[in-house]
């Protein structure tokens, strides 16, 4: 944990008061969570246990804005609480995130049993706002209009003991008129390569072996200090880390997707053979309405050169259905890309007017029922793709970072679960010796179905590492605790890509 001269002092909490946090949205509200926890952690709360539903001193949601039920969903939330609230004296709710920073006194108005409203740019707030509602028995409503200092500055609470998000920028230069998060998480601000590099480094110190970059715009970073080639040079020092395994990035934007990025991608020995690159559209007509700076033949483009210089790499997108305007022939180009680009995973979703934003009040909204129809069709051809090239995994050895939590069924298959290179989920038996979350095993892959891989045979090899050293000490801790303390939000484990049915959160992500 770390801590800033401009973060506001820690609130002295009496008698261990538990709390929950309740994420909506994108992989920057998931890492923001680990940050509240963190800072309600340091002020003296408790985790609630897992699955309390309510049931804690302090419920926090943290909201995402860009979905058209967002708003609907957040105070049928607020309003299955609010009978618990009225029978417990000194609970109390917060709200923070996108649709705090959007809607700002409306919540209140709307669920006036809200102790505290807070927004994108000053979530370190949070301890003092609760106090100061307990004091003075009023809503507290804090809402920033720019950053009050970086968010990597606050103490943090991480989810996984061997993987973590680093933060290397917020907010988002783009236009995009189908997303609002540029007017709720403001202008790009980059940190200094020193401070990410530092950061990483003290998470190496503490057993992570994986870190995941990001950014509303991740390889935009650089833009805001000047350098068009910070990013890549940032991939490159990650690199030389002794000790860390492994690093990824999320999302990366086409239009700043450059060679010297594709360079360090293929030259330093870390970086995974892995690219998640937002599409949106194989239309040039709806780019240009979407305003995103790059067209079909440029996507399709930096494709050819990742696969020219990392022929392994796993290329997975984002793509919106039913964009206002979109023809069946603006869709058959959508199709023609999926075909082209043969993604290994597709994120698909139906677009959804967001409130506040351009397209939004753009004629030629499409029908539900012909979104749906070309939706389905998109999906089925993606799961064709998918799967077929899943099927040329078969046979592959495989070294798997093992996994927490994303094998459902790993308890009745008597398997446990990794993340390969390119972050493809596979299932493997269950060797005699014990492997822990963080270490390293080697398999080979037997089969392969659209979404994960098997590798049914004995395990080739296991590598204990000090990420599993982490792991095992940070579950002893935890196990150690009074009875109530637990550590989770609904598991995160390593990070990884967003279900295929529902998509990215944030706009350009």
């Amino acid at each position: 944990m770390t801590s800033s001269s401009d973060r506001s002092p820690a609130v002295d909490v009496q008698g261990s008061k538990s709390y929950e946090i309740r994420t909506y949205g994108c992989q920057m509200n998931v890492h923001d969570s680990e940050r509240l926890a963190g800072l309600l952690e340091d002020a003296g709360y408790v985790r609630a246990p897992e699955g309390s539903d309510g049931d804690a001193d302090v419920v926090v949601f943290n909201t995402c804005a860009v979905r058209e039920n967002a708003d609907n969903r957040l105070y049928g939330n607020l309003g299955r609480l609010a009978p618990k609230k009225a029978s417990r004296p000194g609970m109390q709710i917060a709200v923070g995130g996108c649709l705090a920073q959007k809607d700002r006194d409306t919540i209140v108005k709307k669920a006036p049993w809200v102790d505290v409203v807070f927004g994108t740019h000053n979530i370190g707030k949070l301890p003092v706002l609760l106090e100061r509602a307990r004091v003075q028995e009023e809503a507290q409503v804090e809402i920033a209009e720019s950053l009050e200092a970086f968010p990597s500055t606050l103490p943090t609470r991480r989810e996984s003991a061997y993987a973590a998000w680093v933060s290397i920028s917020v907010g988002c230069n783009n236009t995009c008129t189908f997303c609002i998060v540029p007017a709720l998480r403001g202008k790009e601000k980059d940190r200094r390569p020193g401070d990410i590099l530092a950061e990483i480094e003290a998470l190496v110190g503490e057993g992570v072996s994986e870190i995941t970059l990001l950014g509303q715009n991740v390889n935009a970073y650089g833009s805001d200090i000047g350098d068009r080639e910070a990013f890549s040079k940032l991939l490159r020092a990650c690199g030389t880390i002794d000790g860390l395994e492994r690093v990824r990035f999320t999302s990366p934007h086409p239009r700043d997707f450059t060679d010297d990025v594709i360079a360090a991608m293929a030259e330093t020995p870390n970086v995974m053979p892995q690219l998640h690159m937002p599409l949106q559209s194989g239309s040039d007509t709806v780019l240009k309405a979407m305003r995103r700076s790059y067209r079909q033949d440029r996507y399709l483009g930096i494709i050819e050169k990742v696969r020219a210089a990392i022929p392994h790499a796993a290329i997975t997108t984002d793509i919106i259905v039913g964009f206002p305007g979109e023809t069946e022939e603006d869709f058959e180009q959508t199709l023609h890309v999926v075909r082209e680009a043969r993604f290994a995973q597709a994120f698909t979703f139906q677009y959804s007017k967001r409130p506040g934003t351009p397209a939004a009040t753009m004629e030629n909204q499409i029908p539900k029922q012909v979104v749906q129809e070309r939706y389905e069709r998109l999906v089925a051809l993606q799961e064709e793709i998918s799967w077929e090239e899943n099927k040329k995994q078969v046979g592959r050895t495989l070294e798997l970072m093992v996994a927490e939590g994303e094998g459902r069924k790993d308890g009745a298959t008597h398997r446990l679960s990794g993340r390969a290179p390119d972050n493809r989920l596979v299932h493997f038996t269950k060797p005699d010796q014990e492997v822990r979350p963080g270490d390293v095993v080697t398999v080979e892959v037997t089969y392969a179905a659209p979404h994960h891989l098997l590798a049914e045979g004995s395990v080739l090899g296991v590598r204990r590492t000090r990420a599993g050293d982490a792991w095992e000490k940070r579950t002893a801790a935890a196990a150690a605790k009074p009875a109530g303390v637990m550590l989770g939000l609904p598991k995160i484990g390593v990070p990884a890509p967003l279900p295929a049915t529902t998509g990215s959160a944030c706009g350009c992500d």
